[in-house]
């Protein structure tokens, strides 16, 4: 049976199909894959590895003196993400962890990461020259050093301190030969050269001196303060808190909105309990005087009290008897 393309005429014009693009492009564009043949050991002499290709998933060819880089390990101009760090040997050949507390630190920072870094280089380096005890003669010249150096300064200080100073002793003369530039007989009264005393001119030691110099000498620094030592930190109670509560001032003068104040918050608000009397001792023996006088006057009234008693008494008894004498009479004189 014939197709329906055999029996229909061939296209005149040239028909664009997306699918056979595609297809065309997958087919130019297909990848050639390249093996790399590596050469077998003991045939590799000239050969070099230079792509990463070259090593394959192994490392270096230790045979090849030549600078490689596996897998782009040490490569320059690739910084690597990875935290992990070499292994170092000290002088010991003990591991060297003190990098792992260097790691992000300049160069130049100490880093104290041994027991040996806190000990004192006394105690590390007991071979040092500088360390070392001075042998006899280096002692000797230190010694005059310092001897004259300490003499320098006391004779200084000797003769700034004596009331009249002794005119230092001038330096001896110097002759200089002088040759002027203008010869002849109207210059340098006809001689051709001259010789020239130097002397050094004579310093009055009375003399005050020409320049003032007010110079403001600093202080020294000032002994370190005391410290001050503090009590350690007590719980406070209700009691102390109450204690502590000041209540606040009551005005004597102005209470604009018209508030009843008692009498006790015045006498707070005053001042009064905060004050603290002072008794004068002579004011107790004013009043030790006073009550013993007191007394005594007491005692004395009492006494005349008494002896007025014992007056009146007395009349009285006197009166009776004398009316009791009366009345005697009168029945003597009516029976008689």
């Amino acid at each position: 049976m014939a197709s329906l393309s055999s029996l229909l005429p061939a296209p005149v014009q040239q028909v664009w199909d997306r699918d056979d693009e595609q297809k065309a492009k997958r087919v130019g564009s297909a990848l050639v894959v390249s093996q790399t043949s590596i050469p077998p050991y003991g045939q590799r002499k000239g050969w070099v590895p230079r792509a990463e290709e070259d090593f394959g998933d192994g490392g270096a060819f230790p045979e090849i003196h030549v600078a490689q880089y596996p897998l782009g390990m040490g490569a320059r101009g690739k910084e690597s993400t990875s935290n992990a760090l070499a292994v170092q040997l000290d002088e010991s050949g003990k591991v060297k962890y003190s990098a792992i507390a260097r790691q992000g630190h300049s160069a130049d920072k100490i880093i104290y990461s041994k027991l040996t870094d806190l000990l004192p280089s006394e105690v590390l380096a007991e071979d040092d020259p500088t360390l070392q005890k001075p042998s006899e003669d280096d002692i000797q010249d230190i010694t005059e050093k310092t001897k004259l150096a300490l003499e320098k300064l006391t004779n200084a200080k000797i003769s700034a301190a004596m009331p009249v100073k002794a005119a230092p002793k001038a330096a001896p003369a110097q002759y200089i030969r002088y040759t002027p530039a203008q010869q002849g007989g109207a210059f340098n009264s006809g001689a051709k050269q001259r010789v020239i005393r130097m002397v050094e001119a004579q310093a009055d030691p009375m003399e005050p001196p020409r320049f003032q110099i007010n110079r403001k000498i600093p202080r020294a620094a000032p002994s370190p303060p005391a410290p001050v030592l503090h009590s350690p930190p007590r719980r406070v109670s209700v009691k102390q808190q109450r204690d502590w509560k000041v209540p606040p001032c009551v005005s004597h003068w102005k209470n604009a909105k018209g508030y009843t104040i008692p009498l006790d918050k015045r006498l707070a608000a005053d001042g009064r309990g905060l004050q603290q009397v002072h008794i004068n001792e002579n004011f107790s023996k004013l009043a030790e005087a006073l009550y013993i006088a007191d007394r005594k006057a007491r005692e004395a009234v009492e006494a005349r009290a008494q002896l007025e008693r014992r007056l009146a008494q007395r009349e009285k008894e006197k009166k009776e008897e004398h009316l009791r004498m009366l009345a005697q009479r009168a029945r003597d004189h009516r029976a008689g």
